[in-house]
């Protein structure tokens, strides 16, 4: 018997979880004052988070999902790709969203069931949030197959979470993208649990990168807590797919410090022990550390960016509880050119019960 095949994934990390460096910087990060876009944007997704989390309690917004902990992935992404290239995600990856555009409105609006929060003004090529679970994966092939056609030097860079990568749509999406070689990049957004169930329960593969391997596609493990280590793996994987290399998978390994979504009590499955403990992994502190040690950051920093920050959070939160309703009868302008005329009567009847309510 011979051995036919075989396959490796690297796992980069650049800062460890003491904030100490591990092995050689990528170049932009040699000068820490580049490092601090990275801090500050973590930062106010942080404290976008936590607002919304606190309207959702109040009974000001809907079901949220939080990002808490896992802010170093999406703020790598958004930091690297270009205007052009198309973001196709699940939630939690509102740090990427932001530095493209879209605002905190908006994403107050989305979860507070405004449908007009879909609506990007400033990115018109992004994709809504999707919270089924891995149907935006084939949507990314298609959006790069589309570029591919075109000729056109753009990415599609498609977010995921580890209970996407169990779904036969994550499949057939892989092994589209790996045989047309499409400019399109994956990224796995590892938190360990798919809601209430762990990663141990969902796959018996070591990694979730060797995934891509079976579809032709290079998949590789970052510390999905360290943003330096994902902003250069996530810059060589975007340029390698605009340059015509074809499409790659990034696993990031990172952790869900808070519940599933304002719905879930993860307190019913999961140890408050573990919670605990990965809260040294946090990505922010790590990030912080870093930058004051290296003489980069002080207190007088953090108390400045926190102050300006939070007005900006607040000033956000306002816009969106100023927003008037969407009128009722707002469903059906989107669904045909031409209303038939059931659906036309159903419209006239939201708006006399619209009046009737007012």
């Amino acid at each position: 018997m011979s051995k036919v095949a075989y396959f490796e994934v690297h796992y980069t990390q650049c800062l460890n979880e003491n904030a100490e460096v591990i092995g050689v910087l990528p170049s932009f990060a040699h000068d820490p004052q580049n490092l601090i876009p990275l801090y500050r944007t973590m930062t106010l997704t942080r404290l976008f988070d936590k607002k919304a989390v606190s309207l959702q309690r109040t009974g000001q917004l809907g079901t949220y999902a939080s990002s808490l902990g896992q802010e170093a992935i999406s703020v790598a992404i958004g930091h690297v790709m270009s205007a052009d290239d198309v973001l196709l995600t699940t939630y939690r990856e509102y740090g990427a969203q932001l530095q493209r555009g879209v605002t905190m409105t908006e994403l107050l609006l989305y979860w507070g069931g405004d449908e007009r929060g879909m609506a990007y003004q400033d990115c018109r090529h992004d994709f809504p949030i999707s919270v089924p679970v891995a149907s935006q994966v084939p949507h990314a092939v298609g959006v790069a197959y589309a570029m591919k056609l075109r000729r056109e030097p753009r990415v599609a860079v498609c977010v995921l979470g580890d209970g996407a990568t169990s779904k036969g749509d994550f499949y057939e999406a892989m092994n589209a993208a790996g045989l047309w070689r499409l400019p399109v990049v994956f990224v796995i957004n590892n938190n360990g649990w798919a809601i209430s169930v762990p990663l141990a329960a969902q796959t018996r593969t070591q990694t979730l990168a060797q995934k891509a391997i079976a579809a032709g596609i290079p998949g590789e493990q970052v510390d999905g807590n360290d943003v330096i280590a994902l902003r250069t793996r996530m810059e060589n994987a975007i340029e390698k797919a605009r340059r015509g290399e074809g499409p790659c998978l990034i696993e990031a390994l990172t952790y869900r410090l808070c519940d599933h979504t304002t719905a879930d009590d993860a307190s019913r499955y999961r140890e408050q022990a573990e919670v605990e403990a990965r809260w040294r992994l946090d990505p922010i502190q790590r990030l912080r550390t870093y930058l004051t040690q290296a003489g980069a950051w002080d207190e007088e920093q953090e108390q400045s960016l926190q102050t300006e920050l939070t007005q900006q959070v607040e000033e956000a939160v306002q816009k969106y509880l100023d927003t008037p309703p969407q009128p009722p009868e707002s469903m059906f302008d989107d669904l045909y050119e031409s209303l038939p005329s059931a659906p036309r009567e159903q419209r006239q009847t939201a708006i006399a019960r619209g009046k009737s309510h007012a």
